[in-house]
Parts: structure tokens; sequence; C-alpha cells
């Protein structure tokens, strides 16, 4: 039986299947999705998703979804599914589905009488083009195939209705058609691998809804415009593919393109292959451009994730180039920030120091061997523009340590926002900030003595020790045997959080071994779980243990309690550095809990953050890269250590 395989009845019980969902992308921004068993339950879902230059690159759901309809003896089975006002599912198609694995991508299994047909789909690399093929593998009389395509041309933030503006009229092309419904969106090509007949019936398909928006306390229905179907015979053996594409394509070459994808495909055969595979998926190729995603569906580039993601993401795929791509769009970035701020959306305390972390997970790698000639001048003006207070609303003290405040905008990664403002706004001295403060000018120090630039060694030592020195003054609760989170003026908050624990993960820490092991161990008894780090201690009155519902409610409860797989790593990497191969078998444990989570909310990858009360269901965004990149990290940690 493949790693990832769902029978029969955990298929037709759309109360687990529902919940369950399917992501591919194209590597340059596209992507597919929704529920195992094909019902779209988000407006993010959809069989071809694509940016629209148009737009902003702002995605757009331009199929929303091709109903297969099996035709023997003058009877037809639908084997689509939507659903309808009042829990109404219309067709049914799910309960003829066998099975579903994903030995290498999604494959179903449908059987209607004596037919037994099978389903994969794949999104084509670096095209805005989605292929499905069709394979008759039983039959005992003439079959026939009706392939219906929903259509819904809108942004994914958005839901359609029926309307006079669609332009509704089509244009015949090789085995197919071309459509496009509305200005400024491209011209929408379906095809055929074969010779097909097209029935034009054009219709509205009203009152279609998705239920996890409706949870959400959003706009929930929408109409799809369908233009007719394709109508198609298919023998015994026989693979009929199906394309939509925003180009006309030649359709003799489906099946050659088809068997190229899935042959470029990582084996889903085990959690690292599927993590690997799902590492893949957040990298994004436009022109001579390369960034991340940060997640799915309806995150964008976010420059503290890229930073945090990609070199553990690119480590675990072998791929410096890769890395150096991204590295190379992330530095222009943050020159841009300190150059020019119109050129750059940074706001954020803590986002520019990232970036000496994300060198140093790559020292002694090839991909950075000229590290210091090629990134010194940046490294610098980073350095500089904290000094110099160059970032808005963040100011270096004369203590030498960082302080930022804002009512309006969060400054750290703990970003969630409710009526305008800050839901943790954190205003002052941040752990963390001024932990990665330390790290990025002793890195700087290090650098230039190495590289005999005793100048600039010279300059920014002394800083190193002040800092270093103002931070154990600040920061360490003597009390308590921890770190504040927060230190503004005379206000000293004592809440335990996670910031605390990168300082015992960092190269660079001011902190002592015995202070780590203080550190460490409140984290492992207040915060960590078998899904990561929660962001606030259960001890604490305004810890929440459950984060659902509305928007607002959900983002009280992200960080505040909410659970992050991406700082177990950085927990895992403290942990080991101080137990060494002692500690093995408590991060091993850690680690091999998220086994479960390849079957769960967004199959073979991990979701945005999970409930800190146990059972620790997945929410948020379906798929997140630091959150999978956490996770190779740490296998990565216990085979340094093994």
């Amino acid at each position: 039986m493949s790693y990832l395989a769902f029978e029969k009845s955990k298929l037709i019980n759309l109360e687990q299947s529902l919940f369950k969902e399917i992501l591919r992308t194209n590597r340059a921004g596209s992507y597919s999705s929704s529920s195992i068993v094909g019902c779209n339950t988000r407006k993010y879902h959809g069989l071809l998703v694509c940016p629209i230059p148009e737009f902003e690159m702002t995605r757009h759901v331009l199929v929303s979804s091709i109903d297969a309809t099996v035709v023997q003896h003058e009877k037809e089975f639908n084997l689509g599914i939507r659903k309808y006002h009042g829990s109404h599912y219309e067709p049914k198609g799910h309960k003829y589905i066998r099975e579903l694995d994903f030995d290498i991508i999604p494959r179903k299994v449908y059987r209607v009488g004596g037919v037994v047909l099978a389903v994969e789909e794949v999104l084509v690399a670096k095209e805005e083009q989605v292929l499905v093929k069709y394979t008759l593998l039983e039959a005992h009389s003439e079959t026939t195939l009706k392939l219906k395509p929903f259509l819904a041309n809108r942004s994914v933030h958005e839901l359609t209705r029926q309307n006079l503006q669609a332009n509704t009229k089509y244009e015949k092309i090789q085995n197919g058609i071309s459509i496009q419904m509305y200005p400024n969106l491209p011209k929408l090509s379906i095809q055929l691998s074969k010779e097909n007949e097209f029935v034009p019936i054009p219709d509205w398909f009203r009152g279609i809804e998705y239920f996890k928006e409706e949870r959400r306390g959003y706009d929930y229905k929408e109409d799809l415009y369908v233009p007719g179907y394709f109508e198609v015979e298919i023998k015994k053996g026989e693979s009929v593919i199906i394309s939509a594409s925003t180009n006309e394509q030649k359709t003799g070459g489906f099946k050659a393109k088809f068997n190229k994808e899935v042959e470029r495909r990582i084996p889903r055969d085990g959690m690292y292959n599927n993590l690997l595979n799902s590492a893949s998926q957040f990298f994004v190729d436009k022109g001579n451009v390369t960034t991340m995603v940060a997640g799915y569906h309806w995150y964008k580039k976010r420059l503290r994730d890229t930073l945090i993601s990609a070199p553990l993401l690119t480590q675990a795929l072998e791929d410096d180039e890769l890395f150096e791509k991204v590295l190379a769009s992330s530095a222009k970035e943050i020159k841009a920030s300190i150059t020019d701020k119109s050129l750059t959306d940074i706001k954020e305390a803590d986002t520019p120091l990232w970036f000496f972390w994300t060198l140093q997970q790559c020292w002694g790698k090839s991909c950075i061997k000229d590290l210091w000639n090629k990134y010194k001048d940046l490294l610098v003006s980073i350095i500089n523009a904290y000094k110099k207070d160059r970032y808005d609303n963040v100011t270096m003290l004369e203590n030498g340590l960082i302080y930022s405040s804002d009512d309006k905008h969060p400054l750290t990664w703990m970003n969630g926002m409710c009526d305008g403002k800050p839901v943790t706004p954190r205003n002052g001295m941040c752990v963390e900030v001024n932990a990665l403060w330390y790290n990025a000018l002793c890195m700087t120090v290090q650098l230039a003595k190495t590289s005999k630039d005793n100048k600039l060694a010279s300059e920014l030592e002394p800083l190193a020790e002040q800092v270093k020195e103002s931070f154990i003054a600040t920061f360490w609760n003597d009390d308590e045997q921890y770190l504040y989170d927060v230190v503004n003026g005379d206000s000293k908050d004592s809440s335990v959080r996670p910031n605390q624990v990168f300082t015992t993960a960092f190269a660079y820490s001011p902190l002592s071994n015995e202070q780590k092991k203080c550190v460490l161990d409140v984290a492992k008894h207040q915060l960590v779980t078998p899904k990561g780090l929660r962001t606030l201690s259960p001890q604490n009155p305004a810890y929440m243990g459950v984060t659902d519902g509305f928007a607002n409610i959900r983002e009280f409860g992200i960080h505040q309690g909410a659970v992050w797989p991406w700082l177990a790593s950085f927990y895992a990497e403290g942990y080991l550095k101080l137990h060494k191969q002692g500690g093995i078998s408590h991060i091993k444990l850690l680690v091999d809990n998220f086994e479960e989570e390849m079957v769960n909310h967004c199959i073979g990858t991990l979701s945005e953050y999970y409930d800190g009360n146990p059972p620790h269901m997945g929410k948020g965004a379906v798929s997140m890269a630091w959150n999978v990149a956490g996770v190779l990290k740490i296998l990565k940690l216990i085979e340094k250590y093994s």
C-alpha cells in the first residue's frame, strides 16, 4: 500500500474527506487545489489558479473544476461534487471513488458499474497549464466521457455572480475552445488530446457554497459559468487528457508533456520526501528573479519568511544555485529598504537582521564561498541603518539595544491585527530582535577579522560587547530564571513566549550555557507540544488554546497560544547544542509527531499553525514554507548530532 493512500470508507465520508486538501504548484506562482474528493471548500480552491500581471500579480481562479461524466448504455454518472444550500451536495461523484493514492501524483480511481476510471492531474512546471488525464482501466461496453469545465475568472479574494458583463462567446481551436470572459484576464484555452465534439450549452450554476469561508466569516456563495461540454469516446486501456491553459497548445504533445511532468516529481514514499515535495512548491521563478511564496493559499512573498525558509529548503533540496537566486533577490530588497524606502514594504524591526542568520546557515557551502566579498557592503549598511535610525519606528538606544514602537503596525513576527491595531504590539526592546542584533554584530566582527579588515572589526567589537552586557542586564529575569519577552522602560513583560528560545540557537548568543539551559527548560515544560512551540504559556491568563471562528477571533489567538512548527527548529538546535547526542531522543520524539500531519489538512505538507490545546488541529494556511523548512532542519540536526 502507498505511503499516502485513502480507502473508500474515508473518501465517501465527507465529514472526513472535505477537511483534507490537495495542493500542486508550477514554480511560477500558479497552483491547483481542492479537497481530496474534488469538492471545492474554499474560494481559494481551483483547478487552475494563476497570477495575473494586469492585477498586480494577484492570483485568479480561472478554472474552478472540470466535471467528468461516464456514459454507458445511455446512462450518465457524473463524478463531480459541489455544495449547495443546506448541506446539499450535487452531483455526488464522491460515492464512486474507490481509492486515492499519492505515489507520485494524486491518482483517484472511480468505479461505476463495470467501468473503472483512473483520474490524474499535473500542473505543468513554469507554465500556466493544468493537465487532467482520464484512463479507462475496465469497461465491458462502449464508453463515452463528457467533460464539463466550470469557469470562475475572478480574484482568489473575491467571488463571482451571474452577470451581463461576462463575454460568453467562444472560438473553436484545435480539439477545443478558447474563451475570454473579461478584459485584462487571459484567453483560456481548453483542449483535449484527441478529436471530440464540443456541445455548447451555456449556463450559470448558481448558489455554489464554500463552507470554510462561511466558518471564517466571509462571503461564501458564488455562481460559476459553464460554456458547454466536450464529448469523447474512450476505449479500455486508453487515456484522454484535457488541458486548460492561458495559451493555445499543440494537443499532440499532451501525453508526452504529462509523462515528463510525472518523471520530474519527487516520489511521496515517506515523510521526508513529502516535505521535499512541499519544499519545492514555495519557489517562484519569474524572468531572472527567483522569490518565495510564504504559504498557500493566500500568502504572497514575505521577506522574513523567505530569509528563514530559503537556506533550509534549498539545503534539503541540495540546490545551491536556487539558494543564490533567492538570496540575490532578498539582498536587493533589503538594500532598497536602506537606500529608497519607496521601493520596499519592509516595516519590521527584525527582518533585515535575519539576513545575517540566513548567510550563517550556509557557511562552508560552495554557494557562498565569496560571502564576505559579495555581501560585506550590504551587511555593514544594515548595521549602520540600525545605528543611524534609518528604519521607521526603530532606534538604537544609548545602551546599544534596539528599541521599536508603533501603535498601528506590528514590528515583529507576531503580527496579528484586529480593528486596525496590533494584537500583540510588543512596543519596546524585544528579546529576539536584540538577539538577532547581537548575532549580526558578532558575525560581522568575525568576518572582518578573518578578512583582515581591522578597522571595521575595531569599530564594531566594542558595540557588540556593550550589547552583550546590556542584553543580560535588560532581559534576564533573575527571579524566574528566563528572559523577559519585551522591556519598555520600567515595564517588563515576563510572559513565557518562544521568542527567548532564539538566543539558545544562534551562532552568537549573549547567554551562558547555564542560562540557555534555564530558557530551554521553561520552554520544554510550558511551550513544547507535539506540533511545535506555543506562542504563549498555558499558565498565562491571556492564553487561547483553540484558534477558530471569524477573523478577529483568529487574530487574537494565533500569537496567544497557537502552536507554530517552525519555532521548534530553533528549540531543537538550542537543545542539541547543549545536550548533544544525549538530547536526540527528545528531539526525535518531537519531530516524529509530524508524521501524522502528512495525511491531515493538506496532504504531504504542514499547516500555518496548530491549536495550543490537544489534539492540536491544523489551522490557517494549508501549507507554510517556514514550517516545512523547520521540520526539515530538525531532521538534519538529528542526523548531525547522531
